[in-house]
């Protein structure tokens, strides 16, 4: 049980809360080599950062499937979601579904403080743990936007497509870059963390750094503890009340798998060989997310979105608790050019990656019509 469960959470959080179940390493070592992605860095000398920090260095992690065509409007952006690398988005992409590389040319990057990208993990003195700046979503929308400008000369998108912290990227790219992208995608996340959000991402911080071993962020082994009661707290959220009443881990677990086993697993190994600087720090920018403080709105986050140019396809989870329905509603509202497809699951925040048959089918076809001009 162990060793499938572990699969499982490989697939679920560090790669695309998708493959439930199904062994990714094994379905990724059985791609075919135009379905694996190229793994590139780009590294920025001296990035500011929008809270005044300067980075020596800031290097982003990013992967690439198929091939910029020659007239190079066949590029589409899929910014990673919460610790994600660059296979975040397997869900959506190849033969029969919404983006095939013989087709597009997609670029998944991956995020400030995933442990791969810069990080407080792997970033030196005087940065190194507690001491890297705090990145907002702006942060890395203007790095990647340097990167695709400066290094993959791309300047116009098919479309930007992102999951709960890529729908944060997402919706800033519609705001801070308005002429960039032909198209939006939102699965699964606001274009603002409300005070609600807040509440729960400290809940998880301060259960984190109350193990005497975080030492304040200067540990010299994990908080083991701590990222354990951190993982309790975030599981509770992940999934819908009615997934947990209908035992849907059934779906995927051997037959006589109780309660108690899935949820020891989710503690202790519910994102394997995370750092926990590296957590919080995520968790920090997922705080700051708001459009509204964009230069130039004066922190509303409605004439934000009213400033958005492009048809944004906005498909939030019927039950997730992070990011509610209503909190959904309540944005499209300003959205000139909304389509609000809510996705019809009990399996939470984690529909929005398709993360189980229905959801994935649901996500591609709705996802795949709308690139291509339908509503």
């Amino acid at each position: 049980m162990a060793a499938r469960y572990k699969k499982w959470m490989s697939s679920i959080l560090l790669v695309s809360f998708a493959f439930w179940g199904l062994g990714l390493r094994a379905q990724q070592a059985t791609k075919p080599d135009a379905m694996k992605p190229e793994r590139h860095l780009f590294v920025i000398k001296d990035f500011h950062t929008e809270h005044g920090a300067v980075l020596p260095e800031a290097r982003i992690v990013f992967g690439t499937y198929g091939h910029l065509n020659a007239a190079r409007d066949n590029a589409i952006l899929l910014p990673s979601h919460y610790m994600a690398n660059l296979h975040g988005y397997e869900w959506l992409i190849g033969p029969g579904h919404a983006l095939d590389p013989s087709r597009y040319f997609l670029i998944t990057t991956e995020l400030f403080g995933n442990g791969r990208s810069s990080s407080p993990s792997n970033t030196p003195e005087p940065f190194h743990g507690p001491r890297f700046p705090i990145m907002t979503i702006r942060d890395n929308v203007q790095a990647v936007h340097q990167l695709l400008v400066d290094d993959l000369k791309i300047t116009h998108l098919r479309a930007v497509i992102g999951f709960s912290m890529g729908s944060q990227q997402a919706f800033q790219w519609a705001v801070s870059y308005p002429d960039f992208a032909d198209r939006i995608v939102a699965t699964s996340g606001t274009a603002k963390t409300y005070p609600h959000g807040v509440v729960r991402l400290e809940g998880q911080i301060a259960a984190l750094t109350a193990d005497a071993a975080f030492k304040d962020g200067d540990y010299t082994q994990e908080p083991k503890r701590g990222i354990e009661a951190f993982s309790v707290v975030w599981t509770g959220w992940l999934f819908s009340q009615e997934w947990w009443r209908r035992e849907l881990w059934k779906t995927y677990e051997p037959p006589g798998t109780t309660f108690e086993q899935v949820l020891t697993h989710f503690r202790t190994d519910f994102i394997p060989g995370a750092d926990a600087n590296d957590l919080i720090l995520q968790m920090r920018t997922w705080e700051q997310n708001d459009v509204g403080a964009t230069p130039g709105f004066g922190g509303n986050v409605e004439r934000a979105l009213r400033s958005i140019k492009v048809p944004v396809l906005y498909m939030p989870s019927a039950t997730d608790l992070y990011f509610p329905l209503e909190d959904a509603k309540y944005e499209a509202q300003f959205i000139p050019q909304v389509s609000l497809v809510p996705i019809p699951s009990l399996w939470g925040h984690t529909a929005g990656a398709g993360s189980n048959p229905a959801d994935e089918k649901f996500l591609n076809e709705k996802i795949g019509q709308f690139i291509n001009g339908g509503q």
